[in-house]
């Protein structure tokens, strides 16, 4: 328990507040902003957001910050992350500066695979303590929350042990870590000829197994060309409703046709990517009540040009999430003002838009959007003070060095570095 604690001399307070749902057209750039306001917290979650007066007729506990008349908006929600595997891969990075492709590199053995034989070999301290440096990357830029795939084991042992440090690092905290078993994230060499095989067994045993030991809240797959086939990953994603799991897909990266009818079928939480959907694919998903997971860091990473179409969906009225898909291959990016600075410059974004996109759609497409994403009465205390006075300085800033300070359930973060 945290106590009682204000938080006054906000020059500009985004609140985010609105409807008990993710928010579309218009309602995207709606952030209830308060100036010259305060937050008032008790036991981790917020008591009361409003004007400094109304804030100081209640009476002001004897534990206060002052936010110095700058701008507090609730913590960043990565909805798509890779925080936890070993290794890096520095070198495909120069490969790909060189002109090798992503597919290239995966077809030589690199890519993912590259990744799995380096967290295999990994003990599970050695990985708890490799993603505890992810992690405080991610706080460090204000991030609060943070969903995390498994996917760099590809069997049994490795995928649990992944999914056994998510479980340490949620416990240890600060940060909350939403898990997601990811088994299909690619072929293993050693099932290359027996892709059925492999299937089955997620779907079979793998699956089962992560679901009793609670290990997993979401599944997804890697839906594409050089991953799984539409039915395949409709045989897992399947079996993984059957056992509780939510859903979630990588759809349409690399080209149409790819997952993104399978998640509207499917009615997923959410279908991320979408490089290449079309018109049609954005009213399935619609209809279907999918939020697309925005992932431009990866395209930024890869030096490719072909944004998702954010401007479009958001007319089409899609409850759009941006997020880092912070990973060791295609997206090292663990910055969310980065990537909302993307999602502005890149997809058309208004910063209000992107700013909501990052919190309050993101806790919804986790399933967290009646406790986290928003600074409204009863919601958890997850807020960040900038050192910026207005809010479109996040994402105009690019790659600032500025870091804001980070509470999460009422209590600053200790950050290191």
């Amino acid at each position: 328990m945290t106590g009682s604690l204000a938080v006054v001399n906000i020059g500009q307070l985004v609140t985010v507040a609105g409807p008990a749902r993710p928010r579309v057209g218009a309602e995207l750039r709606e952030l209830r902003i308060i100036p010259d306001a305060a937050l008032l917290i008790e036991d981790g979650r917020i008591a009361a957001a409003g004007s400094y007066r109304e804030i100081q007729s209640k009476g002001l506990p004897q534990a206060v910050v002052d936010a110095q008349g700058r701008c507090v908006t609730p913590g960043f929600v990565d909805a798509h992350t890779h925080m936890v595997f070993a290794g890096n891969r520095a070198q495909e990075f120069e490969q790909r500066i060189a002109g090798a492709s992503y597919q290239q590199i995966a077809a030589a053995g690199g890519g993912i695979l590259s990744t799995v034989k380096a967290t295999r070999a990994a003990s599970e301290d050695d990985l708890l303590a490799e993603s505890r440096r992810h992690r405080d990357w991610m706080l460090r830029s204000g991030t609060t929350t943070a969903e995390v795939k498994s996917g760099y084991g590809l069997e049994r042992e490795t995928e649990l042990r992944m999914l056994r440090v998510m479980a340490r690092l949620n416990a240890e905290g600060p940060m909350r870590i939403v898990p997601t078993l990811l088994a299909a994230h690619t072929i293993p060499p050693e099932f290359v000829q027996r892709r059925g095989e492999y299937v089955r067994w997620i779907a079979e045993q793998l699956m089962p197994e992560a679901a009793s030991l609670k290990l997993s809240r979401f599944c997804d797959v890697f839906c594409d060309d050089h991953a799984f086939t539409v039915d395949e990953s409709r045989t897992v994603l399947t079996a993984a409703r059957t056992h509780g799991l939510e859903l979630r897909l990588h759809a349409e990266q690399f080209r149409p046709g790819t997952g993104a009818a399978l998640a509207a079928e499917l009615r997923a939480r959410t279908a991320d990517h979408l490089e290449t959907a079309t018109q049609e694919t954005f009213d399935a998903l619609r209809a279907a009540a999918v939020q697309p997971v925005l992932l431009p860091g990866s395209v930024f990473a890869l030096g490719r040009n072909d944004y998702p179409p954010a401007r479009a969906m958001v007319e089409r009225g899609l409850a759009i999430v941006l997020a880092s898909d912070f990973n060791p291959g295609s997206s090292p990016i663990a910055s969310m003002p980065f990537i909302l600075s993307l999602g502005c410059v890149q997809m058309g974004l208004t910063p209000a838009e992107a700013l909501t996109a990052a919190t309050m759609n993101a806790a919804w497409s986790l399933g967290l959007g009646d406790s986290i994403g928003s600074l409204e009465t009863g919601k958890q205390a997850d807020f960040l003070v900038h050192e910026f006075a207005d809010y479109r300085e996040i994402a105009y800033f690019i790659a600032a060095s500025a870091r804001p300070r980070v509470f999460i359930a009422g209590r600053e973060a200790a950050l290191k570095g």
